[in-house]
């Protein structure tokens, strides 16, 4: 069976008050990740994960480390008897995933995710971006919105998600009109996302140039399972691919639905989607919908996930 497992990482959007808290109240042994981590961030990560408040974990340069501390908890909990076949995470997701191929310790990923969010954040003045699900629409007709909402200043297309599902990321006012203009080409609908920076869009160059110096001294290592990058849906192993494609990563698409058509050419059959929510579980259901599909955010989720392995190897 291990040779058919894909490990996958969530991304913003996925956070939601109470994450991880059912799993470290059944393990308490795993609170030492949020207690490290919240000596590193300067404020009490656990508190903030179980207890909100909820405006301030959305915030980006609070959600993603959030994220990242939450998801080494579930995947700590999960164990170490599995080796994938490969991994990937989305966006934010890809920290995750390079600490679970061993690439990167978790005090140093913590360290660096900071640096990142709070680097995404300053990016762009707060309120003046937006970030939207296209839902309903081929990916192509998406971007000619985009194109021709332009004229109104930066916009794209952040994330190949699924297929019908595109999210459009921007300034403000060239994402409403993108949104317009994609209503007009027949979009079944149209859902804002709870992210507070435009990501994957040029917008987010000065953020990769000024997070390029830490990645480039960070301790990284050679992965142990390939990671599936989100800037070109190919597997990565080397240090040096690694560090090369996490810069890239801010301004450029993530091409998730490639990505996981790609772990299902390499032979996974089962993908497990370690940290907060089921919102990869979803897309994952939409792209291959053969696939076995698990879920570790909860002691229920995990006992699941644990029984669905078992019986399969």
């Amino acid at each position: 069976m291990s040779e058919k497992i894909g490990f996958l990482f969530p991304g913003q959007g996925s956070q939601s008050l109470g994450m991880g808290q059912a799993l470290v109240e059944g393990r308490p042994d795993l609170r030492k990740l949020y207690e490290d981590a919240s000596t590193i961030l300067g404020y009490d990560l656990a508190a903030l994960c179980f207890e909100g408040p909820a405006e301030q974990l959305n915030k980006t340069e609070f959600t993603q480390p959030a994220l990242l501390v939450t998801s080494v908890v579930a995947l700590r909990a999960l164990g170490s008897g599995l080796e994938p076949v490969a991994v990937a995470g989305h966006s934010l997701g890809e920290y995750s995933a390079i600490v679970a191929a061993g690439g990167l310790g978790f005090q140093e990923a913590v360290q660096l995710v900071q640096k990142r969010a709070k680097f995404m954040a300053e990016a762009v003045p707060p309120g003046s971006g937006l970030v939207a699900a296209v839902l309903g629409l081929a990916p192509e007709v998406v971007q000619e919105a985009c194109r021709e909402a332009q004229s109104e200043g930066v916009v794209s297309a952040a994330n190949f998600n699924a297929p019908g599902q595109v999210v459009i990321a921007g300034e403000k006012g060239a994402v409403e009109r993108a949104i317009e203009l994609v209503k007009a080409k027949g979009c079944r609908r149209v859902m804002p996302l709870p992210v507070s920076v435009p990501v994957h869009t040029a917008l987010m160059k000065p953020a990769a140039d000024r997070l390029l110096p830490f990645v480039e001294t960070a301790s990284l290592s050679d992965l142990h399972v390939p990671l599936i990058n989100n800037a070109d849906a190919k597997p990565l192993t080397t240090v040096t691919d690694i560090r090369e494609s996490l810069i890239r990563q801010l301004p450029s698409s993530v091409l998730w639905e490639q990505s996981i058509r790609i772990m299902g050419k390499m032979g996974v059959t089962t993908f497990v989607e370690i940290g907060p929510g089921t919102v990869l579980t979803g897309l994952v259901k939409r792209i291959l919908p053969e696939a076995t599909l698990c879920n570790v955010h909860n002691p229920e989720s995990l006992e699941a996930t644990l029984s669905t392995l078992g019986k399969a190897a």
